[in-house]
C-alpha cells in the first residue's frame, strides 16, 4: 500500500509574501545589469519583470532624467493618476492611492466619450483623455493599452493644454504601439516606457504601483 501522492499546492504553492520575495530575488539574479540603476529605477524594473515574467523586458525600458523624481512628488502631493483603460485602473493599488490622497480617474466608458467617439467615428481611448485635458497638468497618466491614448495626451502636451508631472506610457500591440511610445521618449517631459511592441495594463500598473509603494514608504528622491 502507498502513502498518499504529495498535492501539486503542496509542492509549488508558498505563501503570498514568500512568493513574491522569492520572486524579486530570482528577477535580480536573472538580471545583474539591475544594479547598474539608481535603486528607484531599480525597483520600477524589477516590478515590471515580476508582473511580466520576462527578464528580456529589462534592457527595454527607458526612463526620463525626471521620470522617477517628479512621479513621486506628484504621487506625494496627492496629484491624480489617470488610466487609460479599466484594465489598468483596476490593477492599480487603491489602498496607497487612498493613503496618498490621489483621486484615480479612468473615462474610457464615461457615456459621453462613448457618444462623442460614436459621433466622430475614432477611439474612445483618444476621446476619453481629452474628455478629461482639465485634470492632466501635473497628474500621473498610465497607458497600458490603447496608442490611441497616448497619442491623444501627445497632442495635449504639443499643443500646451496639459503637461502631466508623469507619463508612463506602456501600450502594447502591432499598430501605432512603438511608434506611440517613439513619439513620447522624443518630447521633455517626464516619462517611463518600454521600447518596441510590448508592454500591457499589467506592466504599467505595475511601474505605477512600484512608484506608489516608493512614495509611501519614503523611499526614493524627494
Amino acid at each position: 500500500m502507498t502513502g498518499r501522492q504529495e498535492t501539486l499546492v503542496e509542492r509549488y504553492v508558498l505563501p503570498p509574501q514568500e512568493i513574491e520575495a522569492l520572486s524579486l530575488r530570482r528577477v535580480e539574479a536573472s538580471m545583474p545589469c539591475l544594479g547598474e540603476l539608481p535603486v528607484a529605477e531599480r525597483e520600477v524594473v524589477k516590478r515590471i519583470v515580476y508582473a511580466a515574467g520576462d527578464p528580456g523586458l529589462a534592457p527595454l525600458v527607458r526612463f526620463h532624467r525626471l521620470a522617477v523624481e517628479e512621479g513621486l512628488s506628484a504621487l506625494r502631493g496627492g496629484s491624480p493618476v489617470v488610466a487609460d483603460v479599466r484594465m489598468v485602473e483596476v490593477a492599480l493599488d487603491r489602498a496607497r492611492l487612498g493613503s496618498l490622497g490621489c483621486e484615480l480617474m479612468c473615462a474610457i466608458d464615461a457615456p459621453e466619450v462613448v457618444r462623442e467617439a460614436r459621433e466622430l467615428r475614432i477611439p474612445r481611448a483618444v476621446v476619453a483623455m481629452r474628455s478629461l485635458a482639465g485634470r492632466l497638468t501635473g497628474s500621473v497618466v498610465v497607458v497600458g493599452n490603447a496608442p490611441t491614448a497616448l497619442l491623444s495626451l501627445l497632442d495635449l502636451v504639443d499643443a500646451r493644454v496639459v503637461l502631466p508631472s508623469l507619463i508612463i506610457g506602456m501600450p502594447v500591440g502591432f499598430v501605432a504601439a512603438s511608434e506611440s511610445k517613439e513619439e513620447l521618449a522624443a518630447r521633455d517631459v517626464p516619462f517611463i516606457t518600454i521600447e518596441g511592441t510590448r508592454g500591457g495594463s499589467a506592466v504599467a500598473a505595475a511601474a505605477a504601483n512600484a512608484l506608489l509603494r516608493l512614495a509611501t514608504t519614503g523611499q526614493g528622491p524627494r
